[in-house]
This record gives structure tokens, C-alpha cells and sequence, in this order.
């Protein structure tokens, strides 16, 4: 299930950087599954098992949160991955929601609603 889930987490975060993204993305931005790193692999895994069980425990009324709410909160869960995987991150991986370029925001957005159409 770890993996399932971190694979769900990565492909709404592919499709939402192919979707959301100004111009071309870099290229590890949109790497398949195949190439993620072990470490990146391991966050998403986190992050996804974060909003199941924020779904979970609300009885399933987290659905009802704004689509920034459900943002905000995958962004919150990302950076403590960010904070457990590197000793010193870089500022862009750790950065706050208002700093955050709008099309991570909106990708953090389509992730938790991918998370929730897979439950």
C-alpha cells in the first residue's frame, strides 16, 4: 500500500505540473516513478498515508475543506518530509504557502483530490 500511494501522490504531482506549470517544467519535475529517487519515494509515501488519514479521521469531512485548505495542508506535510530527508534544505523545498509559485499551489491542490478519488 506504501507504494501504491506514493505512486498516486506522484502521478497527480506529474499531471499537475504538466497541467499547472508555466512553460516546460525541468525535467525532474515530471520523472516517472522508475527515476524518483529513494528519498522522494519515501516523502511521497508519507505525505499520501498524512491526507488518508486526515480523511480518515474526519470521518471523511476533510473533503469539505477549500480547494486551498487541501493545498495548504499536502505543502504543510511536504516540508516536514523536506525537514526529516535533508539536514539543511534548500529555501525552495521548505518554503511557506504565500511563497509557493502559484502552480504549486494549484498541483498541491490536485494531489489531495487525487488522494481523496483514491480512498
Amino acid at each position: 500500500m506504501a507504494t501504491e500511494g506514493a505512486r498516486v501522490f506522484r502521478e497527480a504531482w506529474i499531471a499537475g505540473v504538466r497541467r499547472h506549470f508555466p512553460g516546460e517544467p525541468k525535467a525532474g519535475y515530471v520523472t516517472p516513478w522508475e527515476g524518483t529517487p529513494e528519498w522522494e519515494r519515501a516523502a511521497a509515501g508519507a505525505v499520501y498515508a498524512q491526507v488518508r488519514q486526515l480523511l480518515e479521521v474526519s470521518g471523511g469531512s476533510a473533503a469539505r475543506l477549500s480547494r486551498e485548505q487541501k493545498g495548504r495542508f499536502v505543502a504543510v506535510c511536504w516540508t516536514a518530509q523536506m525537514y526529516r530527508h535533508f539536514a539543511d534544505p534548500k529555501p525552495g523545498y521548505v518554503a511557506d504557502w504565500p511563497e509557493l509559485p502559484a502552480w504549486q499551489r494549484e498541483t498541491d491542490a490536485d494531489i489531495f483530490e487525487a488522494i481523496e478519488k483514491a480512498a
